[in-house]
């Protein structure tokens, strides 16, 4: 928990009298200034709203928002639309509400075949490509079972199919629940293990899952059928250059050892959609400092449609994650309507986020204001759940925070506004998580914009169908929205911005 030292009192008694004739001389003036400095517009974020907007943002009908697919298109027209009627002004490109930008996307084609032996293996049930590459080929099979990586190195492998087992990863225990960690652990172990081999030579991998990935196959095998994303520059039409690598259930070891001859006719599309920012402002009230712009950010799109782990339930709603902070922010913009500040309160909801930070990534190249107008970045993702009083705020320890006069600003709007305990073990660097680097604050950060991320934290419901909005605890989300609204009314009407501090430098 993040505690702020306070100074103790002087003990002689001479002067703790006079202590407390000061302090009775100032109680009423302290008193009227902790009001002035209140947020003016809090009755304005409300349960009403924000359930109502919960619940249709994270309704089916919204089919779960997935990045360059319709549904996350259909999602940011109704933010858009929810902005303009909450009294926001377009702050996109040409005098609309949208930054449209291009996300390439590289994905393994259906037509691709792979055959043992001349036997064909079902794409996508019984083998697995991992990363989409063009590649035909056939090349004889080397087995090595669950050789160590210390030994396979020793082994010469150069031009051969290596097929081996999938093993533990070193440093990487198997966490239950914590991001879904078994999903995250099979796909590090796959990685490591391919490093493994292609250190040794080898001109294509073929893995076999062990014990602890082989329940996996399905959860970790959709997003690689789904290939790959990126923002839309020059030679990312292309696919990565890289020997080959897949990997099948446990089911299928007897046929892998048994192998001779592997056979690859592997082929990847490359293809544009369109994705979308969503941009709007509450101008400034004061000449001087309306240039200037406090921007609230968060994500809108979510994983979209997929297999049903919950029987009957294929739509990963996304409510926590992250129609939670989308609709916070129109309720932060509505009390901004309300009462506007001297600086102006800028709101981003990006798009494909879940595909690599891709929409913050593309908006901090490409503002739609100066870049250095940008005073300060409050991002927030996951509002809505676990323990009633814990949140957390990430940016706040060494080496991931980058504004100390920022962080002074959200701790005491919580001790004004929030009252959250605040869990501090999630902005560590040492964290299995790495949360900081998962969401939309990172790329402002990166390139030197004050920047901290609000969040209640992972739950077991993370990217599960099961993130829905009956779910949301929808007091605590206002009283987070409350919280954001306070720390950016702050930065919105300080004297002088916030600034960064001295030698930031991220661990990674």
């Amino acid at each position: 928990m993040l505690s702020r030292a306070r100074p103790s009192l002087p003990r002689p008694l001479a002067v703790a009298a006079l202590a407390v004739l000061v302090g009775a001389a100032l109680a009423f003036p302290l008193t009227v200034r902790a009001q002035q400095h209140m947020p003016p517009a809090l009755s304005a974020i409300d349960t009403a709203m924000l359930r109502r907007d919960m619940n249709f943002m994270a309704s089916d009908a919204m089919r779960g928002r997935e990045a360059g697919t319709l549904d996350e298109l259909r999602a940011s027209g109704w933010v858009a639309e929810r902005a303009r009627d909450a009294g926001l002004v377009p702050a996109g490109d040409d005098g609309t509400y949208f930054q449209w930008w291009p996300m390439r996307r590289i994905q393994t084609s259906d037509r691709s075949t792979v055959a043992l032996d001349g036997a064909p293996l079902a794409l996508w049930k019984e083998v697995a490509v991992v990363t989409p590459v063009d590649a035909r080929m056939t090349l004889p099979v080397t087995w090595v079972g669950d050789v160590s990586d210390d030994s396979v190195a020793k082994l010469d492998l150069k031009g051969r199919a290596v097929a081996a087992m999938i093993i533990p990863p070193g440093g990487t225990p198997l966490v239950p629940w914590i991001s879904l960690r078994p999903w995250r652990y099979t796909g590090r172990a796959i990685a490591m293990r391919t490093q493994a081999l292609l250190r040794a030579g080898a001109a294509a991998v073929l893995l076999v899952a062990d014990d602890s990935t082989d329940a996996q196959f399905i959860a970790v095998s959709t997003p690689e059928r789904r290939g790959i994303y990126t923002d839309d520059s020059v030679g990312a039409e292309l696919p990565p250059r890289r020997p080959p690598v897949m990997w099948v259930p446990q089911a299928l070891r007897a046929r892998v050892m048994a192998a001779k001859e592997l056979t690859l006719d592997l082929h990847a599309d490359s293809y544009v959609y369109p994705s979308v920012n969503v941009v709007a402002k509450v101008p400034g009230t004061d000449p001087k400092l309306r240039g200037e712009y406090v921007l609230f950010s968060g994500h809108q799109d979510h994983d979209g449609v997929r297999w049903p782990m919950v029987p009957g339930d294929s739509i990963w709603n996304g409510a926590d994650d992250n129609a939670s902070t989308s609709v916070a922010m129109l309720a932060i913009g509505r009390a901004f309507v309300t009462h506007p500040a001297p600086r102006t309160a800028l709101f981003v909801w990006h798009g494909a986020e879940e595909r690599g930070l891709l929409g913050s990534r593309w908006f901090a190249a490409h503002p739609t204001v100066p870049r250095d107008s940008i005073v300060a970045v409050l991002n927030g993702d996951m509002l809505g759940r676990n323990a009633p009083d814990s949140a957390a705020l990430l940016g706040v320890q060494p080496p991931h925070r980058n504004s100390l006069a920022l962080v002074d600003m959200a701790l005491d709007a919580n001790a004004r506004v929030g009252h959250f305990t605040l869990d501090s073990l999630w902005d560590r660097p040492t964290h299995p998580e790495g949360w900081y680097f998962r969401s939309d604050h990172l790329p402002y950060a990166r390139v030197g914009i004050p920047a901290i991320f609000f969040t209640t934290l992972l739950h077991p419901d993370y990217h599960t169908p099961r993130d829905e909005a009956s779910r949301i605890d929808i007091p605590k989300l206002a009283r987070v929205a409350r919280w954001i609204y306070a720390t950016g009314w702050e930065v919105a009407t300080a004297p002088q911005r916030p600034t960064v501090d001295p030698g930031f430098k991220l661990e990674r």
